[in-house]
C-alpha cells in the first residue's frame, strides 16, 4: 500500500539531540514506511497532528541550505532517530542523500540506522565522512517473522549491505533490536554478522504506548505459548528474563572470543577486531551514565 505523502518545509533538519551518542538528531523526514509494529517513533503522531495511522504517512521535510555546515566540525549527527533515512521513498526524494552533500567536507561524524539496502546507494559518499558508521537493525533470521514485523527489505539484503559497507572500510554495526523474549535468537544473529560488523548492540523489546497492546495481541495469536512470559515481562514488570539472558550473552561472548559490556560502546579496537557487543538492556540504568560520561568528556 502506497503511504499518503506530503512536502513539507521545515525551518532545519539539524535537531539538538538528547541522545549520549549524538550531538544532532536528523530526520529527513517525518513518518515512515517501513511500518514496524513496535515503532518507538509512533509517539511523533502527538506533534504533528496526523490522523493516519503510523506507517501509512510520510512528510518530506525541504530545509534551507545549511550555509555554513562547518560549524559542525567535531559533531555526531544521526541519521535516523524517528524515521528510516534509506526508507523506499528516499528513492526518488533524496533527501538523506542531499544533507550528505550538503554536509560533505564540513569535518563532522554521522551514524546512520537503518532496515534498509538503499543506503548503497550513498556508499561513495558516506565514505568521506570521518569515522562514519551504518548501523542495520536485525532481531530475526525468520524471513516469515521479519515480515509480521515490519515492511521493509528481507534480513539477507540487510546483511549484505552491512558486509559490502564493511568491505569498503566503513564501520558497521548489527542492531538486534527488538529482541522479542523466546523468539530473538541471540547466538544465532552473531555468529552470522560477527564477520562484518565491528559491534553489536542488544536491546530490549521495550512496550509502551498504543503497540504495547498490538504486540500483545500478536504473542497470544501466533505465540500463545510464551504468552505466560510476556506477562511477567510487560504486566508484572519481572527483570529475571533480561538479567538472565545477560550472564547468558556474557558467557556466550566469552566462548565466542567477543568483548561483551554494558553501557560503553565508545572502546574502539582496529577496524579487523572481532566486534564489541553492548548490552543496552536496561535503559533507565545506562543512558544518565551514558549522559555522565559524555558531559565529563566535554569537559575535558
Amino acid at each position: 500500500m502506497e503511504p499518503i505523502v506530503k512536502e513539507i518545509d521545515v525551518k532545519s533538519v539539524l535537531t539538538k539531540s538528547n541522545l549520549p551518542v549524538a550531538d544532532y538528531s536528523v530526520n529527513p523526514y517525518v513518518g515512515c514506511e517501513h511500518a514496524c509494529r513496535y515503532c518507538y517513533a509512533s509517539f511523533m503522531k502527538r506533534f504533528t497532528n496526523h490522523p493516519e495511522p503510523w506507517g501509512s504517512f510520510v512528510d518530506v521535510k525541504h530545509w534551507p541550505e545549511i550555509k555554513n555546515p562547518g560549524r559542525c566540525a567535531g559533531k555526531e549527527l544521526f541519521l535516523g532517530s524517528v524515521c528510516d533515512p534509506y526508507q523506499p521513498l528516499e528513492e526518488t526524494a533524496c533527501r538523506t542523500r542531499a544533507l550528505l552533500e550538503q554536509m560533505q567536507g564540513s569535518g563532522c561524524t554521522i551514524s546512520i540506522a537503518t532496515k534498509s539496502d538503499l543506503v548503497l546507494r550513498d556508499l561513495d559518499l558516506i565514505k568521506t565522512f570521518p569515522g562514519a558508521r551504518v548501523s542495520w537493525s536485525i532481531n530475526t533470521l525468520d524471513e516469515d517473522f521479519k515480515n509480521d514485523m515490519d515492511c521493509a527489505v528481507s534480513i539477507e539484503r540487510r546483511l549484505a549491505a552491512m558486509k559490502a559497507f564493511h568491505d569498503a572500510g566503513v564501520r558497521t554495526t548489527c542492531f538486534i533490536s527488538p529482541i522479542f523474549p523466546g523468539i530473538t535468537d541471540l547466538p544465532a544473529i552473531i555468529r552470522r554478522a560477527k564477520d562484518q560488523c565491528n559491534l553489536i548492540w542488544l536491546e530490549n523489546l521495550n512496550l509502551r504506548g498504543g503497540y504495547k497492546q498490538v504486540i500483545l495481541d500478536y504473542i497470544a495469536e501466533k505465540h500463545p505459548d510464551l504468552v505466560p512470559l510476556y506477562d511477567a515481562i510487560y504486566h508484572k514488570k519481572d527483570r529475571r528474563y533480561w538479567a538472565e539472558l545477560d550472564a547468558q550473552m556474557r558467557q556466550f561472548c566469552e566462548e565466542e572470543g567477543l568483548l561483551y559490556v554494558r553501557d560503553d560502546d565508545s572502546i574502539r579496537r582496529p577496524f579487523d577486531a572481532p566486534p564489541i557487543v553492548v548490552n543496552y538492556f536496561f535503559h533507565e540504568e545506562i543512558i544518565p551514565s551514558a549522559k555522565k560520561r559524555q558531559n565529563k568528556a566535554a569537559k575535558i
